[in-house]
């Protein structure tokens, strides 16, 4: 089997072991390879006790890199749990106003007749779906004999590069948008032993900054415009298919900030689809916040022009308006008919309590995804029957300040410590 990067615009191949992330033209680059294997070979390693196949990346591993397993550095990492069915699911889309709205009968309305599952990237090693593509972006730096690795982050990205930087004996520094990370992210990148810059500016700042610093000092990036990042993420879906017993859902809607999930989302439907895997493609929903929604302005004008902002929202992970991967992600949406939509952080963050409140629970960034469904449905785009995956893409804990600042003022009671106070705070409404 061989490998190659090509441009995803003029074509154009370059090897696989040259240090680039973009063609001469300006245009991002995907890892191609000219076969295949049977999705037989994945079945039969679920059952393996071996690391290399526990590994909800690496038991992909003829699709994703050519590598010796001894170079492979893996936590491991993914196999996580696709849950569905909680009995507080159904009352997700129809509390409130939502009845009238969306048309909801009873209860038990999205177990029974609107199936959704959530897939909970937030249960990888450093806690989000970054270690997927870390996985891989750093066993491609270990392969070419990097000294450094570096990355922007707005706190998973750089609290996963500094997990795996330390296990492969890799030196990281991470560029950090100062002040605008969430305090857990931040604690697991120095933990792992990350140097962090802190730069003036926000997230679009930093990774002007860390781009034109890999360019001068010799340091291996891995933010997802790398594309070994996106061989990694794409097994997101291949698992969720392998849980679904590779028959696919009619939509699988994530969180858009960056871009490198949808990018790497569409890449592995098509390439699932080519290997005859599955028999229909499903339809990708890219959902953003509406203080972070350059990629959903682009969409409304059929990507007729690629819009940049300033972006801001309660939701840190894809606070982000200059999403480096979008070129891909307008091929993703295009390829598998998808829908950008745009969610506001009011919105979100009850979808978030919704989550949370089924024993799940998520980082705010990944409840876009639940507060899709729910503005998609009252839409009349997502219909009765269809089966919905909504990917998680963060712990529940990697920003417990958002958490603290909304959570309902009854759920906190400060009492004497007495039986009859205790009685009085459990009475009260």
């Amino acid at each position: 089997m061989s490998e190659w990067l090509q441009c995803i615009g003029c074509e154009r191949r370059y090897d696989v072991m040259e240090i680039r992330y973009t063609c001469d033209c300006g245009d991002l680059l995907n890892v191609e390879r000219d076969s295949f294997p049977n999705r037989d070979v994945f079945e039969a390693r679920r059952t393996s006790r071996r690391t290399i196949d526990q590994s909800g990346v690496w038991r992909f591993r003829e699709a994703v890199l050519d590598v010796a397993e001894t170079e492979i550095v893996t936590h491991p990492e993914g196999a996580t749990r696709m849950y569905s069915r909680r009995e507080n699911v159904g009352r997700t889309l129809q509390s409130d106003d939502c009845d009238q709205r969306v048309g909801l009968e009873s209860p038990t309305y999205v177990s029974s007749r609107l199936p959704i599952h959530f897939k909970h990237e937030g249960e990888n090693p450093t806690g989000s779906f970054k270690d997927r593509g870390m996985t891989v972006a750093m066993t491609q730096a270990k392969r070419l004999g990097a000294r450094g690795v570096a990355c922007a982050s707005t706190g998973n990205t750089s609290a996963s590069l500094a997990a795996y930087a330390a296990q492969a004996g890799i030196r990281a520094v991470v560029f950090i948008p100062a002040g605008k990370v969430a305090t857990g992210k931040l604690a697991q990148t120095l933990a792992y032993g990350a140097t962090a810059l802190h730069v003036r500016g926000d997230f679009d700042a930093a990774m002007t900054l860390v781009r034109e610093a890999c360019d001068k000092l010799g340091i291996y990036l891995v933010n997802s415009i790398n594309p070994f990042r996106i061989e990694g993420q794409k097994t997101i879906v291949w698992e969720l298919l392998q849980d679904l017993e590779w028959n696919a859902p009619d939509w699988i809607v994530v969180p858009a900030g960056n871009l490198g999930n949808t990018s790497a989302f569409g890449k592995a439907l098509r390439e699932a689809f080519d290997a005859g895997w599955i028999t229909t493609m499903p339809r990708l929903a890219s959902i953003q916040a509406s203080g972070a929604n350059p990629f959903f302005r682009s969409y409304r004008d059929s990507f007729a022009t690629r819009h940049k902002i300033t972006a801001e929202t309660i939701a840190s992970a894809i606070r982000i308006g200059d999403p480096v991967s979008h070129a891909k992600a307008v091929t993703a949406i295009q390829q598998t008919n998808g829908i950008v939509e745009e969610v506001t952080d009011d919105e979100l963050m009850a979808a978030k309590r919704e989550i949370d409140e089924m024993g799940i629970g998520c980082e705010p960034a990944s409840a876009t995804t639940l507060a899709g469904v729910k503005k998609l449905r009252a839409a009349g785009i997502m219909r009765d029957g269809e089966r919905i995956v909504c990917v998680l893409t963060g712990h529940l804990l990697k920003d417990a300040d958002s958490i603290l600042r909304n959570v309902p003022k009854e759920r906190t009671i400060e009492i004497d410590p007495t039986i009859e106070a205790v009685e009085r705070a459990l009475d009260q409404p």
